[in-house]
This record gives C-alpha cells, sequence and structure tokens, in this order.
C-alpha cells in the first residue's frame, strides 16, 4: 500500500524528454536547482521554487499551546512568519543554535512559514539522472508524507524533502489562525 502514495522521479521533476522540449528540442538531461542545507550530520536539498529567501536567525515570540516543533513566530520587514524548528519535526538531532542556524522562508500552501535548519551550505544543479527513488526499507511516515528522493552528487548523498508537505493541512490551518490572532493583537495594540 505504501507504495501507491509514492511519486516517481519522473512524476516529481519531469521527464527528460519535457526537458528537451523546453531546451528547444535539444536532447539535454533535466536538471533540478536545490538549496542544501544541514540538520545535524544529514543533508538535505529542496527545490529552489519552495525557498522565498534565507535569513540569519532573529529574535522568535513563543506562542502558547503550539505544537512542539514550532517555535514561534517572528516579525520579518512587517510580515508576522510563523518559525518551525525542522529538526524537531523531522525528529532529527539538531546540533543546536550557532552562528550557522539559519531560517529558510518558505511557502507552505498560501501561508509564509519560516523552517530552522543548522546551516545552509550552497544553491546546486543536481540532473534527475542522479536522483534515486528513496529506498523501499525507508517505509515510515516521514518517508510517505516528506521524501522526494536521494540525491547523488559527487561523493554526497542529499536526502531531498518536500517542504510542502512537512506540514498537513490541519498544522497549516492551526498556523494560519495562529498568525492572525498575532496580528489582530499588533493592531489592537497601535489603536
Amino acid at each position: 500500500m505504501a507504495a501507491q502514495n509514492r511519486m516517481t522521479k519522473k512524476e516529481l521533476y519531469g521527464s527528460n524528454e519535457e526537458g528537451a522540449k523546453m531546451s528547444g528540442g535539444k536532447a539535454s538531461k533535466t536538471e533540478v536547482q536545490l538549496v542544501i542545507f544541514r540538520i545535524g550530520d544529514e543533508e538535505f536539498g529542496v527545490d529552489i521554487n519552495q525557498v522565498k529567501e534565507i535569513v540569519k536567525l532573529i529574535s522568535i515570540t513563543r506562542m502558547p499551546k503550539a505544537p512542539v516543533f514550532i517555535e514561534g513566530v517572528v516579525n520579518l520587514r512587517g510580515q508576522i512568519i510563523t518559525v518551525i524548528d525542522l529538526a524537531k519535526r523531522l525528529d532529527l538531532t539538531s546540533t543546536g543554535k550557532t552562528e550557522s542556524t539559519r531560517i529558510m522562508v518558505v511557502e507552505v500552501g498560501d501561508n509564509t512559514v519560516g523552517m530552522i535548519v543548522d546551516s545552509v551550505s550552497e544553491v546546486l544543479r543536481l540532473s534527475t539522472d542522479d536522483i534515486e527513488d528513496t529506498p523501499s526499507l525507508i517505509d515510515t511516515e516521514v518517508h510517505e508524507r516528506y521524501l522526494r528522493g536521494v540525491g547523488k552528487y559527487n561523493d554526497r548523498l542529499l536526502i531531498l524533502l518536500d517542504l510542502n508537505a512537512v506540514l498537513n493541512a490541519e498544522e497549516v490551518s492551526r498556523i494560519s489562525k495562529h498568525v492572525e490572532a498575532v496580528k489582530d493583537t499588533l493592531s489592537t495594540d497601535k489603536e
């Protein structure tokens, strides 16, 4: 049953034929551009189109009764953004907050969300030929929901995530409500 929920590499990133059509009919490998980041000892990659910006860790205001992986909210140039700790969400061990810690600002559904990662190292291009489906032995909820595959880049393995799948619809709805409550509080304070 789990295999029925998996998307193939072709469904996720398109086929070489589609890539050839986009490049004027020339036969070329299809590539994806990835933002590479670390959580603990692991390297992850996400499609660059999922990332709006990357900012240094700033002061986060805690939100009461929020799930453990939600760190709170930040005011980023006048926009209230919910910040989640991606290590906690993925049940991974982080290196802790350091000078390298970053917030990746991403779009999840109709919401802008910040995701704390240990560091962001680079943006790279990876051929879809170098992306393998996630091994079938990794048959967990994390695999089903978050993983897009494993990328091979030189001697490195990159775990490819779908950030849109990190939060489910109920969690996105809760975040929206929290952000609206914070906005209402701020607008009331101004009056």
